[in-house]
């Protein structure tokens, strides 16, 4: 019998708890804001190019078909070690560059060093988050949802730890997001790994004890933020914040000790004491009696024969079976999910990516910008959490389909573009935490439709095309309409005011005229998302309907009965023909 602490560090829980800490440093790109100033001035970018450079950064973040390809073949720490090195090599050239220990580096390095960096996220996404799905298929929703909500947390984190390191330098910033993600990957590269799954009694009521802790540590981090704005924190103060943050995020592993400790002693008693093991027959249902006819013919038709996944690509399973990789890009529900995150996601990230810029525009002084993304990053864990949590209490006691809370989402973000639009007063602080609640929201929902309709067989490829959907939408809204947009309106003003640009002097705009009819733009392709994820609400309306982790819960007691220890076994059968066998007692 293995000891208590091999259990506490081989378990699942603590794969979980790994990976929340990996995350939580995972979701560097969503401060570009607080850096990009510095770009700007240093290297004498306009807003295009900077936009440009943002678009790189949304790329790599998003584009993660290779780290999903590599994590169909390979464990997930080697996929963990990967982003580990692509993070910390792109961010620190970066830095080198920003602080000019290196020459001035070419709009394409540029381009290339932070989409390198960037693309680590997606490598930390599949190693982990993926993992953590397949290891939990059953509370996917809550996975997803808590996960994905320490990503939204990490800007708000790392600029704690930064302020308490760094002061105010945000060029230190920059080297700080390249080795901490680094360092915390690398240091759980073999806790993070496939597990049999075995079904727990109690195991939302686990996940309820994590998210009260993050909730926790968001509601803290929002104290902080406030009281900052209000009365300014000295660089002590932010150290004092910084060391409550870290213990917050370090106060899972009670509930990881506490539940590996339960399962151990379950385990010890069984194995010390077994009572005997009735195995009760009972007959079947004609769903189960049909799922076996299936799978026994599936089963013969494969073993006779392979069909090429070219043959297959328009002759897809039915929603919830595990598609192939070619039968998922093209299917309709794939394209549709696909347009709707390009219009929603895409005008989300263009106002992430532009705070500094919006800010300065408007007339908010600089301290504010701090504020603004540590907001985006509170609010956009907020968005993560309720969406993938609450949309799973709904899936389950209600039937509520996913597709119709992504629809709400898209259309709730259509208010904070507004409000950038006409410059309410104070309207950028309501922005920003309606903005980084929509983009939060929006994808664990997307993650998690993407599971549920087209299988897990091959999720982690799956989700990383899925989310190259943001890039694109990033490239249209924020590279092609914002950014163009502000510039011309910047030149205007200098011609009005007979100001002659000098080369590598960066170009700046103010009023409201900068970004208003950019996010009017925004406005409406946002609201054609909605229109077009109405049309996905319509096509999946049944498939919700239905009983879609029935599957996984057949698996999971498969393996459990695999997995009992062996006892004197005492048959009760029942007269019919039909039947099938059932565990009970101590120790089934």
């Amino acid at each position: 019998m293995k000891s208590l602490a091999i259990q506490i560090l081989t378990g699942r829980w603590f794969m979980f708890f790994a990976s929340i800490l990996i995350m939580s440093a995972a979701g560097a790109t969503y401060m570009f804001g607080l850096y990009s100033s510095d770009i700007k001035t240093t290297l004498g970018y306009d807003q295009t190019t900077l936009n440009l450079l943002s678009f790189f950064k949304d790329l790599g973040a998003n584009v993660g078909v290779l780290a999903g390809l590599l994590n169909e073949v390979t464990p997930p720490w080697f996929t963990l070690i990967i982003g580990a090195i692509l993070n910390f090599f792109g961010y620190f050239m970066i830095w080198l560059a920003v602080t000019k220990r290196i020459s001035k580096p070419k709009v394409w390095h540029m381009c290339l060093y932070i989409c390198v960096g960037a693309n680590s996220q997606s490598f930390a996404n599949t190693g982990s988050i993926v993992t953590c799905v397949k290891n939990f298929p059953e509370s996917r929703g809550f996975v997803l949802g808590i996960l994905k909500g320490y990503v939204g947390l990490s800007g708000a984190i790392i600029t704690q730890l930064y302020h308490a390191f760094y002061g105010d330098d945000t060029k230190s910033l920059i080297l700080m997001i390249g080795w901490l993600p680094a360092a915390i990957s690398f240091a759980f590269l073999r806790t993070v790994r496939n597990m049999k799954v075995v079904r727990q009694t109690n195991e939302l009521k686990v996940f309820y004890n994590f998210l009260y802790i993050s909730f926790g540590l968001a509601t803290f981090l929002m104290v902080v933020i406030i009281t900052d704005k209000l009365s300014g924190f000295t660089r002590s103060e932010f150290g004092g914040s910084a060391a409550v943050v870290i213990v917050l995020l370090l106060l899972p592993i009670i509930v990881v000790v506490l539940e590996e400790k339960k399962l151990w002693k379950d385990k010890q008693v069984a194995l010390n004491d077994p009572a005997p093991i009735n195995i009760v027959t009972e007959k079947q249902s004609l769903d189960s009696l049909q799922v076996k006819d299936d799978n026994e013919k599936s089963t013969k038709v494969e073993s006779v024969k392979t069909a090429s996944c070219w043959t297959t690509i328009f002759s897809p399973p039915e929603r919830g079976d595990d598609y192939t990789i070619l039968q998922a890009l093209f299917s309709v529900d794939m394209l549709i999910l696909f347009l709707a995150t390009i219009c929603g996601a895409g005008g989300t990230l263009t106002a992430i990516d532009n705070l500094g810029q919006i800010g300065g525009s408007l007339g908010y002084p600089k301290r504010s910008v701090s504020t603004f993304v540590s907001l985006v990053s509170i609010w956009n864990y907020f968005g993560r959490v309720v969406s993938g949590v609450v949309s799973e209490i709904f899936l389950i006691k209600y039937k509520f389909p996913r597709p119709i809370m992504l629809t709400m989402i898209l259309l709730f973000s259509c208010t904070g573009h507004l409000l950038i639009a006409f410059n309410v007063p104070g309207g950028l602080y309501v922005a920003s935490v309606i903005i980084g609640f929509c983009f939060g929201a929006q994808w664990p929902l997307l993650f998690a439709i993407i599971s549920e309709v087209f299988g897990l067989k091959y999720y982690s490829t799956l989700i990383n095309f899925g989310s190259v959907a943001s890039p694109i939408g990033a490239y249209l809204l924020n590279v092609r309409i914002a950014g163009y947009l502000y510039d011309k309106e910047a030149e205007k003003q200098h011609k009005a005011l007979g100001i002659q640009r000098k080369e590598g002097q960066d170009l700046s705009c103010m009023g409201t005229a900068c970004f208003k009819l950019s996010f009017i733009i925004i406005t409406v392709v946002t609201l054609f998302g909605v229109l077009v994820s109405m049309v996905l609400v319509v096509r999946t309306k049944k498939f919700y309907k239905s009983d879609i982790y029935k599957r996984f819960r057949e698996k999971a007691l498969a393996t459990e009965m695999e997995m009992a220890p062996h006892g004197p076994a005492k048959s009760m059968v029942d007269e019919n023909d039909n039947v099938s066998g059932k565990i009970v007692g101590k120790g089934g």
